[in-house]
């Protein structure tokens, strides 16, 4: 698989998940895409389904900063 390198050296998948997706459906949808090793979630705005994509990344327990120096 293809991944992209960012400046501080972490590399991350070239894949990403689109989460234009009711927002009922939102949570479990991202929750399973994250387990499956999806990092990338493309959202916006006009979704309507911000809550939910960040209760979805909040429960995976997948650290936001992970890779990143402290």
């Amino acid at each position: 698989m293809n991944t992209i390198k960012f400046y501080n050296g972490v590399e991350i998948p070239q894949i990403g998940y689109g989460a234009m997706v009711a927002p009922a459906d939102t949570e479990r949808l991202v929750s399973e895409a994250l387990s499956t090793g999806y990092r990338m979630i493309d959202t916006a705005q006009s979704y309507i389904n911000e809550t939910e994509v960040g209760n979805a990344v909040r429960m995976s327990g997948i650290s936001r900063r992970r890779g990143l120096p402290s």
